[in-house]
């Protein structure tokens, strides 16, 4: 079979890019090693942790926060296995739509491991062990990243696990020890301790979520300590075994002191690392960079071989499903002589905690060290009518604009729909809005937004009108 383009991987940059090719009048096929659609985001990653957030979210609130609302509930209790039978089942119809949406566009799937014979041919490695070559003018690498883990931890991934494994437990874990303070290690977290486990969480750096603004992972660290959890900052992981049911993970305090900790799960959310594993890359000339692994490409996000691309995890950048999606239309649209455009400053950033984090553009910290002069304005959820009303005074959105110009540089939001909110920011950011443009613009009363609006009110001569 000859192609005008086949993408390796179907995750959300590698089908996002089939179906965009396919739309732009291009022959597709998209190669897939799984028996279903989605790669990590739809199957073992964005979308089945939702599922468990939500499920959890509800049960939290219905344990904590209902008889504020005047709603009595007698017997409350868990039903894990259908928790985890609802994700399935919202896994599943994410990746069915994926099965209609490449047939509703003409677009071959293959199912089986893609590599590289030549620059322009395809060996797909079936599970039966045949084999099968297709062709391609040209070809999209998509194969996303696995989790990433230490070298001193050897994960048996049944009680030292990684996130795949801490989305299908038999069980909700006494203590659930947790290495590494980012977002996919907190959100499972936050899954397991709305639960009722105990969470423990060891970070190497001196706050949690560590590449957003700090004020983000302060408030943040603060709002979780409140639900339950706790932390150890600043702490350096030695090692974790486990005996039977129980693991013991062991730890250096920021003193040198050696620590410990026991628990019945230890979950390793130490990063991501890009999955380039037996794709053939030496075939045809591509290496890859030792740390993470990542292929390199040029702005239109080609290899140094032409007519083979590379986008989302298996690239520079932030390793978010989005980011992968509009780099897969950007790739469709310059295969056909289009001129597309992404601005990755304002890719956002969030974690799908309760209260919810976002962020766009500039952290303090970035402004600081680039020696930009910026003016800050922030506004409280605790001052919103809409967060008093919902039981949501939490958290906090805070502007950053510049002190000149009054350019809108960054946005970092905690609170409730934070991660709907942060969008407003993204098109003010765009557009290159000031945050008086903003401050200018009616917002519906009472809505979580308006925070935004204020913290511009805030950020424009202190003009905030409810703090």
């Amino acid at each position: 079979m000859q192609y005008d383009v086949i993408v390796i991987g179907s995750g959300p940059g590698g089908y996002v890019a089939a179906i965009r090719c396919a739309q732009l009048g291009l022959k597709t096929a998209c190669i897939e090693k799984y028996p279903t659609y989605g790669g990590t985001c739809l199957n073992v990653g964005c979308i089945p942790s939702k599922a468990l957030l939500d499920s959890s979210e509800h049960y939290y609130n219905a344990s904590h926060t209902f008889k504020t609302h005047g709603i009595n509930l007698d017997n409350l209790s868990v039903d894990f296995g259908q928790m985890l039978k609802r994700k399935n089942e919202v896994v599943q119809k994410n990746t069915s739509g994926i099965s209609f949406l490449f047939k509703k566009n003409k677009i071959d799937g293959y199912q089986g491991i893609g590599s590289f014979k030549d620059k322009n041919t395809i060996v797909i490695k079936k599970e039966d062990g045949t084999t099968q070559e297709i062709t391609g003018k040209n070809i999209i690498i998509a194969t996303g990243s696995k989790p990433s883990g230490l070298p001193f931890i050897k994960l048996d991934k049944k009680r030292i696990i990684t996130s795949t494994e801490a989305l299908t437990l038999p069980e909700i874990p006494k203590h659930l020890i947790l290495i590494g303070g980012g977002v996919i290690g907190l959100e499972l977290g936050s899954v397991y301790a709305r639960l009722g486990a105990k969470v423990s969480v060891i970070e190497y750096m001196d706050s949690i979520i560590p590449t957003m603004d700090k004020s983000l992972g302060k408030e943040l660290q603060k709002v979780l300590q409140k639900q339950g959890m706790e932390f150890y900052l600043s702490h350096k992981v030695t090692g974790a075994t486990a005996k039977g049911k129980e693991v013991t993970v062991t730890f250096d305090n920021p003193k040198g002191e050696k620590q410990e900790l026991k628990g019945d799960y230890c979950l390793v959310a130490v990063g991501r690392i890009a999955y380039t594993d037996n794709l053939g890359l030496d075939k045809i000339g591509l290496k890859v960079e030792d740390r993470g692994r990542k292929i390199a490409v040029d702005a239109h996000l080609e290899t140094s071989v032409k007519g083979v691309y590379a986008i989302g995890d298996v690239i520079q950048g932030a390793m978010l499903a989005h980011k992968a999606e509009d780099e897969g239309t950007f790739v469709a649209e310059t295969i056909v002589g289009q001129k597309p455009h992404i601005d990755y400053n304002l890719i956002p950033g969030v974690v799908y905690t309760w209260p919810e984090v976002a962020a766009v553009g500039q952290t303090e910290e970035q402004l600081k060290e680039k020696g930009v002069k910026y003016k800050t304005g922030s506004f409280p959820f605790k001052a919103s009518g809409r967060a008093v009303a919902s039981g949501d005074p939490d958290g906090f959105v805070k502007v950053l604009a510049d002190t000149a110009t009054d350019e809108i540089l960054g946005v970092h939001i905690i609170g409730p729909r934070a991660a709907d909110m942060i969008a407003e920011a993204v098109v003010a950011m765009e557009f290159r809005a000031s945050a008086e443009d903003i401050a200018r613009i009616s917002h519906a009363h009472p809505t979580y937004t308006e925070a935004f609006r204020e913290a511009c009110l805030a950020a424009t001569e202190n003009r905030a009108i409810h703090i």
